[in-house]
């Protein structure tokens, strides 16, 4: 079950953390992966574990926030493989603050990001998953879509319209054999996470992070690899008949509070 043999996979932000882990699996699974990061030495990084296990891969450096960057590298992608079966778009930024403290560069950047390279990617992949009769198309949301969450004001806001644009692509190309989902993790254990409590609590790092992880109703931070399970499962042709949702991975976070 869930092998992802003969498909191909382009993920979005896989240089690290979930990215990463999503990455991982679906080439131990068979897929052959599209890396793509920020960083080319990033996604060249993962595509060197993958590699390094006998799975088939290959990386680019795409800054999703770039509409013709994006378009460059799937037409690359394009003349290595034959045609693309899934995209994850996993490439995303945070940002802390409230309506009050964040500024307008702060909404720009992260609307570039998280929802502008949302769209990009989804284009590019659609434009070929069309005429091909198919295709999976996987967003990283949050939970920060479903509920509040205090001083993720931008956040929430790009999460919001990654839920919106999940929900709309289902239903606008569900005829053409394209299924659309997204997962809304709760907090995850990336690099991220431990490069904010080095920053802004230094010295007290082990004391934050176990605060941050009691915070989930379950009383750990989700890991990874457990992401990327949930994403296999919403990837595969066991999912078949999965689309236009949302799915919580949060510890009890959104319900059990």
């Amino acid at each position: 079950m869930f092998s992802l043999s003969q498909k191909t996979a382009v993920i979005t932000g896989a240089g690290s953390g979930i990215g990463q882990a999503i990455a991982l699996l679906f080439a131990q699974q068979g897929a052959h992966v599209e890396v793509l990061d920020l960083k080319l030495e990033s996604a060249q990084a993962t595509v060197d574990q993958i590699t390094a296990k006998g799975g088939s891969a290959h990386a680019s450096a795409c800054d999703v926030g770039d509409g013709e960057a994006v378009k460059a590298t799937f037409a690359e992608i394009s003349r290595r493989q034959a045609k693309l079966d899934i995209l994850v778009n996993n490439a995303g930024i945070a940002h802390i603050g409230s309506v009050l403290t964040t500024t307008e560069a702060d909404l720009d950047r992260l609307y570039r990001i998280n929802i502008k390279g949302v769209f990009h990617c989804s284009q590019s992949a659609l434009e070929r998953m069309v005429p091909q009769g198919g295709g999976v198309i996987l967003n990283l949301c949050s939970i920060a879509a479903q509920m509040g969450l205090a001083d993720r004001f931008a956040y929430s806001m790009t999460k919001g319209a990654v839920l919106m644009m999940t929900y709309s692509m289902a239903k606008d190309f569900i005829k053409q054999g394209i299924r659309c989902n997204c997962i809304n993790p709760a907090r995850v254990h990336t690099p991220f996470v431990d490069g904010y409590l080095a920053q802004t609590y230094p010295g007290q790092e082990a004391e934050m992070f176990q605060k941050l992880s009691e915070a989930q109703p379950i009383g750990r931070m989700a890991q990874p690899a457990e992401i990327a399970a949930l994403a296999l499962y919403l990837c595969s042709d066991e999912a078949g008949f999965i689309t236009g949702s949302a799915y919580p991975i949060d510890g009890g976070a959104v319900n059990l509070r």
